[in-house]
């Protein structure tokens, strides 16, 4: 006899809820796993609608409304329900008729009747809702059930709970096994093959990673496939997951590393870029744009020159040279490169003196130096009260005092952390609001069992006293999200990713694929919306997180391979992983960001607010983003600055001065000790030099 917890169940959709925690004791072999069965609660504002139209202006709905049907005999709400096996299925309508006659809806799933009329009748108020009900049966994978009005006019329909009536898969597929290169690569494609997973019931397809970013699905009886548009001469990282209906997602493959093959050849160097001028200037900035180059194959990017020294690249023909002193001459030049390296000749040298001084608060990053070498992928930063920052290796699991001056003191390991060979490990770091008479200081890691939230006390320069706040979250090699952020009311935040299984993102029960709040003893907050941990749902991978002048949280996300994403971050939001990416998908019925970049221009890993300027470093875009919150909560007057000039960078955080320290993850993170810490001026308003007015 052993006893199994319920694990998620995938829903597509608008999937809000899942019902039952319990576990169910069975006399199974170990070969099988079930559970009790679990709901999954759809919102029908975000379903597809046809005649009908969402409002809510009827108190007691869930979600962001519910769906008033036009006065037609064929309106209807279209859902997509995904059903981990086949078999019996409890569908509840959750409606509201504020009449005295029943507007009966006809129900279809797959196209075949369910029910003939199905019955809604009067609730007595608008603002009274109830269930109409109808057991049938679902297929394994996508269902789409209709609802459609048989008579004049239909109920406003809220939601769809659909529940299985007879126990679900929990039970993982095996790790694929001896990942390796099929075919010969080309120079835009790689191939790969696998030996095939096991599972209990079936393995319904593959998944295939580079680089923590899904590339591309198969079926499960596919064991051979070949990503196409890719980089010439370029090395990609593959790793391929097993998934099954349920969708229960295997451990990672082995991984291994291809490269596309060479370009053909070409000798030919892109023209000089003309016309280099100015287009606007701070104490600690210069902007610069020209006329694009031409290349008899592709302009690749423009390396950028300041004072005969090379300042940074940038893939477009405009850029910010950040890191300037005020009041000062620079000598700037630009030339072109392509995919082989050809470099064309400078364009015309210009000169340009930056401002005095800098317009109302804006913190404008200025000179820059390195506080901390032979770093090996600084992931967290946190600083203690008497200024020095506190900073974590994400790979050796050290943990490492540094103050402004440069001075290093290693301040121990955090127990049971392990790496996933890919994002996990030990993260984000934060300390206690009430470090003087408390002492704590709290980490983000990865354990043998899944992802943790840690408590730790420093005292003489020694961590000692670990103990575990939270568990339960599952990891993976990638999507561990890993940022911790104390807000304002004294609570502890969390990004936690989707471990790349992206059901639990919608899974409320689930701890995955979340924004965690926990009260600083690991309790749960009394006010948070589901009775657990959970603050907000409908993330892929969460990373950066901060709080403005309000005390609002806005959080920085990684997209899958369409766009990245900054978001303001609402009590029981849903933000729509993985049905919505961004702004691409179905996106209906949930919260929308606040900033949007493809992938390749940014994937945020950190994010600062300095007053009200949000701050996001990239790892992929190799840039620092500063963004301005205006009075309508939106981000606007975009500048970039940094980039291709410290390569990849990894956190970005404001220290008690209000200065910037900025630390890299140069490789991907596959070589110990190439990483750095750096420490970024920040000048604001008539005050170079000073701290802000105010930061968080």
């Amino acid at each position: 006899m052993r006893c199994i917890k319920p694990r998620p169940s995938r829903a597509f959709g608008a999937l809000v809820a899942a019902a039952t925690t319990a576990s169910l004791c069975v006399g199974l072999p170990a070969a099988h796993s079930v559970s009790l069965p679990r709901a999954a609660t759809y919102e029908a504002e975000a379903a597809h609608i046809v005649k009908g139209k969402v409002e809510s202006n009827h108190a007691g709905h869930t979600g962001t409304g519910f769906v008033n049907f036009d006065v037609v005999s064929d309106a209807y709400v279209e859902f997509t329900v995904q059903a981990g096996q086949p078999g019996a299925t409890k569908l509840d309508f959750r409606y509201a008729n504020g009449t005295s006659a029943d507007r009966p809806l006809d129900i279809t799933v797959n196209g075949t009747q369910a029910a003939d009329d199905l019955s809604f009748p009067g609730t007595g108020a608008w603002t009274t809702w109830k269930t109409a009900s109808v057991t049938t049966a679902l297929a394994a994978g996508t269902n789409k059930i209709r609802a459609t009005t048989s008579g004049v006019d239909g109920p406003n329909l809220d939601s769809l709970t659909v529940t299985p009536q007879s126990p679900t898969d929990t039970e993982k597929p095996t790790a694929p096994k001896n990942l390796r290169k099929d075919k010969e690569p080309t120079t835009t494609s790689v191939s790969l093959t696998w030996d095939a997973a096991s599972d209990n019931v079936k393995v319904t397809g593959y998944d295939v990673y580079q680089h923590g970013q899904l590339m591309k699905q198969v079926d499960g009886s596919t064991l051979a496939t070949t990503v196409t548009g890719l980089t010439p001469e370029t090395s990609y990282d593959w790793t391929v997951f097993a998934r099954d209906a349920a969708p229960n997602v295997s451990d990672a493959s082995n991984a291994v590393t291809i490269a596309t093959l060479p370009a053909p050849p070409d000798g030919e160097a892109p023209s000089a870029p003309q016309g280099l001028h100015a287009t606007g200037k701070t104490a600690t900035s210069v902007d610069l744009a020209w006329t694009p180059s031409t290349d008899n194959v592709k302009v690749t990017g423009y390396d950028i020159y300041r004072d005969g020294a090379a300042a940074g690249t940038t893939g477009t023909a405009t850029t910010t040279v950040a890191g300037l002193k005020a009041d000062t001459t620079y000598r700037f030049k630009v030339r072109a490169f392509d995919a082989k390296g050809n470099r064309s000749a400078f364009g015309p040298e210009i000169s340009v003196t930056t401002a005095g001084s800098l317009p109302g608060g804006t913190p404008d990053p200025g000179t820059v130096k390195t506080l901390a070498g032979g770093v090996d992928v600084a992931w967290g930063v946190a600083f203690l009260p008497d200024g020095s920052g506190i900073y974590t290796e994400r790979n050796t699991f050290n943990v490492y005092r540094l103050t402004k001056s440069g001075q290093k003191t290693q301040l121990g390991k955090v127990p049971n952390s392990q790496t996933t060979g890919g994002e996990g490990g030990l993260m984000g770091v934060e300390v206690s609001p009430n470090f003087a008479t408390d002492h704590y200081v709290y980490f983000l890691h990865t354990s043998s069992d899944g992802n943790r939230i840690a408590r730790m006390k420093l005292e003489n320069n020694a961590l000692s006293g670990y103990k575990v706040l939270l568990d339960g979250m599952a990891k993976s090699r990638y999507h561990n999200g890993g940022r911790l952020r104390f807000g304002p009311d004294g609570k502890l935040y969390a990004g936690m990713g989707d471990a790349q299984n992206d059901s639990r993102a919608q899974d409320k029960n689930s701890l995955n694929g979340k924004i965690l709040r926990i009260n600083p003893d690991g309790s749960i907050p009394s006010d948070n919306p589901f009775g657990n941990a959970v603050w907000s749902i409908g993330h892929r991978n969460p990373q950066g997180l901060d709080f403005d002048s309000k005390g609002r949280l806005w959080q920085a996300e990684f997209g899958d391979n369409i766009m990245d994403e900054v978001n303001l971050i609402q009590k029981g939001g849903n933000y729509g992983w993985p049905n919505c990416e961004g702004t691409d998908g179905s996106c209906s019925g949930y919260i929308a960001p606040k900033k949007t970049w493809p992938v390749s221009s940014a994937s945020p890993s950190g994010l600062t607010i300095i007053n009200d300027h949000v701050f996001v470093a990239t790892t992929r875009g190799q840039r620092v983003y500063r963004l301005r919150i205006d009075s309508s909560s939106n981000l606007v007057e975009q500048k970039s600055f940094f980039e291709g000039t410290y390569d990849r960078l990894r956190t970005v955080e404001v220290d008690p001065d209000g200065d910037i320290w900025l630390t890299t993850s140069t490789d991907k993170d596959g070589t110990a000790g190439n990483d750095r810490i750096l420490l970024i001026d920040v000048v604001y308003s008539g005050r170079p030099d000073q701290g802000p007015a105010s930061s968080s």
